[in-house]
């Protein structure tokens, strides 16, 4: 049992070291040629930034980073912007084990202010969802089939370790799958956040802990490990 324990200690310190060291990149480079990205803000709605049973000042803390990416994104000719956004049926299977977030409707499933208020709204391409998958019962696929020329995504939003994890993973996996040679998948860490509960908390609202450091650590080297480049921010 110790060995394992100083197994697990070895691997968590170096996955604090291996985040603490993640390499910048540089937008131009990742934007080289701008007709085949898309930027994809997931959830960065009102209901996770701003109010409601999930907003945090986690996910609040994410979005100038993220505006930036669009802003920039832009101003280097980038014309696809997809918004993956939750929005709920009032009796969504997955209140089951989520609180009720995000209904269709109400403020929480709007789009922040931050995006919204940009010069160059209109561009984007809300895609609303009623669970954690991106491509499951969404219009995702069919716009990705309509734009064959978009292989490579820039994937901002929360949380980390949930739809972040699953949208990033899909874009990658469907690019394998396709054998799409030079295809990408960026996701900046400065971008993306995740929840945290501690343990104490948890069990006084009978619901599961989430350590948010660990987790959002772990599920950005999940992503790495499957492809996706975790990089620290876009400079």
């Amino acid at each position: 049992m110790a060995k394992e324990q100083m197994a697990s200690e070895t691997f968590l310190d170096w996955l604090q070291n291996w985040e603490a060291n993640l390499p910048s990149l540089d937008m131009e480079e990742a934007i080289a040629e701008p007709a085949r990205v898309a930027v994809v803000s997931q959830d960065l709605l009102k209901g996770f930034c701003d109010v409601g049973p999930l907003s945090s000042e986690r996910a609040a803390s994410i979005v100038p980073a993220a505006v930036d990416v669009f802003k920039r994104s832009h101003a280097l000719g980038v014309r696809h912007f997809l918004l993956l956004q939750d929005t709920h049926d009032p009796e969504a299977v997955e209140f089951s084990a989520y609180p009720p977030h995000c209904i269709e409707g109400t403020e929480e499933s709007e789009t922040i202010d931050e995006l919204q208020e940009l010069s160059f709204s209109d561009l984007f391409t809300i895609l609303p969802k009623n669970s954690i998958s991106s491509n499951l019962g969404t219009d995702l696929e069919p716009w990705l089939d309509d734009h064959p020329e978009v292989d490579s995504f820039i994937v901002v939003g929360v949380c980390t370790d949930i739809c972040v994890y699953h949208a990033a993973l899909y874009f990658r996996i469907r690019a394998n799958v396709l054998g799409q040679e030079g295809a990408r998948v960026i996701v900046p860490a400065n971008c993306v956040q995740t929840f945290d509960m501690p343990v104490d908390v948890a069990q006084e609202v009978g619901a599961m802990p989430h350590d948010g450091d660990l987790l959002h650590r772990l599920f950005l080297y999940q992503m790495a490990l499957n492809g996706v480049e975790v990089v620290a921010g876009l400079a």
